[in-house]
């Protein structure tokens, strides 16, 4: 749900300092911070002019002479300036889907403000905020100490490690929305009856690293993620004295190359009633020279709230869900690359509750701070009045 000109990049790489990516004829570049997975959206055309004037105060503050400063450091010992960014991006939506009167229409998908930085070197840290029409809420806070590539610890609200298009920004994804399985099986929308608001994101701890480097071109062969989470989502304290456990090892045995597990036990309540969600996946990715391949399946054993019969304290369904996707992405010009997708979503682990969506998506950069997306849908719905409708929808992204 960001927009940003970023690189895909190995899962919460911690880097001693946020990567610069050059960008257009004007030289310029954009901050790409490896906090998150796919790094930070970067500056806009506002957000820029901001970060400008912080290094600037503090390069003078650093050259001045006769300025104390604590411990008899330098600035540059002991912070790395904010970085602000903000993007917005709009959508419009039509479905030719019986009941659905042409569609949405026009809407505002999100607003988004955040900062990053880095105290000491060895503490990184995000603050990032959400409006969506009149909702406004807290989506990431965190501290992350960085000291080492092998080890790092995270404590705070931040993306959960399951599956590798979860933490990407939308821009990353080339769609304008994420897959089915991202959404029901790592907390966007959850199965289990979590918030979409959440965003496939948790409050807890976690460690990560990236061991056994290449000596040729420096990447590594081997990521980890262990989470310890309250299980309950954002803004929101733990419900049922449990805790939530995740990890992922991924290996990637020649850069670009990614090749994941993911594992995921834990539970979620709600009024009361507590359902399990114990959940796997398997994956593989690439990006490389501008083009992109994501495969990812994810399998889920646990009910739903809603199946839950407080008469019979008994549950409906399977209790269980799962699903695939591939997405191919395509550069063809420096402004223009279309995706094309595959995404399958069974809700009850059969054929019986298969939605599935054929998508082909071309995505318009016609500057760093703005891109066209328009996405054409094909969408099969067994659990549908209509199983088979089209969709086209238009989105624009823009940073400022």
């Amino acid at each position: 749900m960001a927009l940003a000109a970023t690189t895909c990049v190995l899962p919460v790489k911690a880097d001693d300092v946020p990567e610069v990516v050059p960008t257009d004829e004007t030289n310029e570049t954009i901050e790409s911070s490896e906090f998150e997975p796919a790094g930070t959206p970067g500056a806009g055309f506002l957000t820029s002019k901001l970060n400008s004037t912080i290094e600037n105060a503090l390069d003078k503050q650093t050259a001045n002479p006769f300025l104390p400063l604590p411990y008899g450091r330098n600035y540059s010992d002991l912070m790395v300036g904010p970085k602000f960014g903000a993007y917005f991006i709009g959508k419009y939506n039509y479905s030719d889907q019986d009941g659905k009167q042409g569609g949405d229409g026009f809407s505002q998908r999100l607003i988004r403000a955040y900062v990053d930085g880095t105290i000491l070197l060895d503490f990184k840290y995000r603050v990032q905020v959400q409006i969506n029409n009149n909702s406004f809420h807290m989506k990431d806070y965190f501290v992350e100490w960085a000291h080492w590539k092998e080890f790092a610890v995270k404590i705070g609200q931040y993306k959960r490690a399951f599956l590798f298009e979860n933490p990407y920004n939308p821009w990353d994804v080339g769609a304008g929305d994420y897959s089915q399985i991202v959404k029901k099986l790592s907390g966007m929308g959850d199965y289990c009856g979590e918030a979409a608001a959440t965003g496939g994101r948790d409050q807890g701890l976690q460690f990560q690293g990236d061991l056994f480097p290449d000596r040729r071109d420096g990447h590594s062969y081997l990521h980890y993620q262990l989470q310890v989470m309250n299980g309950q989502g954002i803004n929101t304290s733990d419900a049922n004295g449990k805790r939530d456990l995740l990890g992922t090892f991924q290996v990637q045995p020649i850069k670009g190359l990614f090749v994941g597990l993911f594992g995921w036990t834990g539970s979620y309540t709600q009024n009361g009633v507590t359902v399990d969600r114990n959940r796997w996946a398997a994956s593989v990715k690439y990006e490389q020279k501008g083009w992109s391949a994501r495969a990812e399946y994810a399998h889920s054993q646990g009910h739903k709230i809603a199946e839950y019969n407080a008469t019979t304290n008994t549950f409906s369904g399977t209790g269980r869900a799962d699903g695939w996707y591939a997405t191919v992405g395509v550069p063809c010009t420096d402004w223009l690359k279309v995706y094309a997708k595959y995404d399958a979503y069974r809700d009850q682990g059969n054929w019986e509750s298969t939605r599935t969506v054929y998508s082909v998506i071309p995505n318009f950069q016609i500057h760093k701070n703005l891109m066209l997306q328009v996405q054409y849908n094909h969408v099969h719905d067994r659990l549908a009045a209509d199983h088979n409708y089209n969709e086209v929808w238009g989105e624009i992204y823009v940073r400022f």
